[in-house]
């Protein structure tokens, strides 16, 4: 992958159940989308694991990395492709040791350099950046400037996510800035024409920004 291609990078809501599946299709339909990340709370590991199965064959189908939020152990059971963890998740060594040297771990650096310098130091495949704008997934501490994508593109070759309130409106910056993924939950599970034509409008935007 260049430094010059920014893909999209999905994130479940919370509830994953009922029509979501169908919902999931119809987004990974729409257009190239390079990871899903399953992301729920306060479940059961037998009750995360059950609503993963039929999201996990779906992203298998259009050949999109599913990456487990938080929690290493049940990306080891179902057999994820990755795992995402946040600050308090546990370290990117462990994540390798448990789950393999082909697994994708991702961490959560928020603003901050040094955080970024020590996770790709622990052997994350890429770090994530943000919020960048105001999001209602989930409660924002820290508020990340694009600066921060283009000083780590300068410095290093590891992948960089921005998160945090992307939509198709506010994206661009980001891309121009330098992300290697654009993360979006919201701005596509609650895009009033549907999932599906987010996505259209996400990879039309990305197009248009690799031609550039």
């Amino acid at each position: 992958m260049t430094t010059h291609t920014c893909q999209l990078y999905l994130i479940s809501p919370l509830d994953v159940g009922g029509d979501f599946p169908d919902r999931l299709e119809a987004a990974l339909s729409a257009g190239p989308v390079a990871a899903f990340q399953f992301r729920v709370k306060g479940l059961s590991q037998h009750e995360a694991a059950r609503l993963a199965e039929p999201l996990q064959a779906i992203c298998a189908a259009h050949d999109v990395a599913f990456i487990v939020n938080d929690d290493m152990a049940l990306a080891k059971r179902i057999g994820a492709d990755g795992v995402h963890l946040g600050q308090g998740d546990g370290d990117p060594k462990e994540a390798r040791r448990l789950l393999g040297p082909g697994a994708q771990i991702g961490v959560t650096c928020h603003a901050s350099r040094h955080l970024a310098m020590e996770a790709g130091e622990a052997g994350a495949d890429y770090v994530a950046f943000g919020a960048f704008f105001p999001t209602t997934t989930k409660t924002v501490e820290h508020r990340a400037d694009p600066e921060i994508l283009s000083w780590w593109q300068g410095l290093f070759e590891l992948p960089c996510v921005a998160i945090g309130g992307i939509t198709p409106e506010n994206a661009k910056p980001l891309i121009d800035a330098g992300a290697d993924f654009l993360a979006v939950s919201g701005g596509v599970w609650n895009y009033a024409e549907g999932p599906a034509a987010a996505v259209q409008v996400f990879a039309a935007l990305l197009e248009a920004s690799a031609a550039d």
